[in-house]
């Protein structure tokens, strides 16, 4: 890592909000991942995001910006973790928490636990398998003190998936962009019913290094579970996206 991109880590991080995780270490660590995801980017489809400048604010400022909600220590469950975000870039901010990465594709999970891996995380684990499925497993259900979820499906379906993986007392914590009235509307009594408080809404805007322009605006929202979810969800995933909870 040259000292220039350790600048531009602490430039676009003090725009962002999030300049405590701008050390040397995690910028260095940073680096390293950013370099492998261009690499294995250009023969698998990861992100659609291939210049370095863009990953850095689309995907690691942004996947960063959730940091401050998790508590310390705690354990943490990526739902559709994709890529790696915000798997990736909390696991190596945050050593402190335990982060486990949840995908469906076999290859999109391997790749994220092998960057683990070479990156020397050991705090972060991988599971493949579908969440309306694994959510029913007694070992993994309410078991995660925080459950993430970004940009994977709409806010009824997340919620359905995720909020049966977290514990009482615990944190959903989806991450949206664009529009999300209509998507928060449609998940208000699902979210009640698997036993969780109304979403608490954080917005911002990512700020770019090279512009000062915001890219587009993002949502954090943030639901406390409160009692244990019904034993009847998650239902099937067909079910879940045509019968949203009433």
């Amino acid at each position: 890592m040259n000292s220039q991109f350790l600048f531009k880590i602490e430039h676009l991080f003090h725009l962002n909000d999030i300049e405590e995780y701008a050390t040397p270490e995690i910028a260095e660590t940073l680096h390293a991942m950013l370099v492998r995801l261009l690499e294995v980017n250009s023969y698998m489809n990861l992100t659609a995001i291939r210049e370095e400048d863009g990953i850095l604010v689309k995907h690691i400022a942004d996947s960063l910006k959730i940091a401050p909600f998790i508590p310390q220590n705690a354990k943490i469950l990526d739902v559709g973790c994709g890529g790696g975000f915000p798997s990736l870039p909390l696991a190596i901010a945050r050593p402190d928490i335990s982060v486990t990465s949840l995908d469906s594709t076999e290859k999109k999970v391997n790749y994220v636990g092998e960057t683990a891996r070479l990156l020397g995380l050991s705090n972060l684990t991988t599971l493949c398998g579908r969440a309306e499925e694994l959510g029913h497993d007694p070992a993994l259900r309410e078991s995660f003190d925080v459950v993430t979820a970004r940009a994977v499906a709409s806010l009824p379906v997340l919620s359905e998936l995720c909020l049966p993986f977290v514990r009482c007392g615990g944190l959903f914590v989806a991450m949206k962009s664009g529009e999300i009235n209509e998507e928060l509307a449609a998940s208000a009594n699902g979210v009640k019913t698997l036993g969780a408080s109304p979403f608490q809404i954080q917005s911002f805007s990512l700020v770019s290094h090279e512009n000062g322009i915001a890219p587009e605006g993002r949502t954090v929202l943030l639901a406390k579970k409160q009692s244990p979810s019904p034993s009847a969800y998650p239902r099937a995933y067909a079910k879940i996206k045509k019968t949203p909870i009433k």
